[in-house]
């Protein structure tokens, strides 16, 4: 599968925030409000669109990649590319997240040359945090917020 990368547009905003994950993965479902669409077109995501031109994931960079209880942490103070992905529920768990996730992080590799890459991901994620140390990521950082126990992955660049 081939994927192209577009700009965050009203439209694509609302298509993400809209997706439905089942349990366990429901922990990321978003409610389709203004902030979250004002979030989406800040400038930090980007859609990846897939061979039939329908929307297959999302990912964004920066501090709207990291979890807000980590900053207080310290897990951020390094210099690193902060990558979240965001793949489209009707292609979650059919063998999709190697080719999407490798996408993502070459992507990431040619816009930020030499920055190592770090990822947040919530430690009840198994299949997530599986696929990422199949692509390089090593373990980093763990901590707790209200709702979940996270990790950060980082991976040299």
């Amino acid at each position: 599968m081939n994927f192209i990368i577009k700009d965050m547009d009203e439209n694509l905003a609302r298509q993400t925030i809209s997706w439905i994950y089942e349990e366990p993965y429901d922990f990321y479902n978003n409610e389709l409000n203004e902030e979250g669409i004002k979030e989406r077109l800040d400038g930090s995501y980007r859609a990846i669109i897939d061979d039939n031109e329908e929307v297959f994931g999302f990912l964004c960079t920066g501090q709207t990649a990291q979890i807000p209880v980590g900053i207080k942490y310290g897990v951020y103070n390094d210099k690193f590319v902060d990558v979240g992905l965001g793949m489209n529920p009707d292609y979650v768990g059919k063998g999709y997240g190697y080719d999407f996730s490798t996408f993502v992080i070459s992507y990431i590799k040619e816009r930020d040359t030499g920055v190592p890459i770090r990822l947040s991901v919530a430690t009840f994620n198994k299949r997530a945090i599986h696929l990422y140390k199949k692509i390089g990521f090593v373990k980093k950082d763990k901590f707790n917020t209200d709702f979940a126990e996270f990790i950060t992955m980082i991976k040299e660049n």
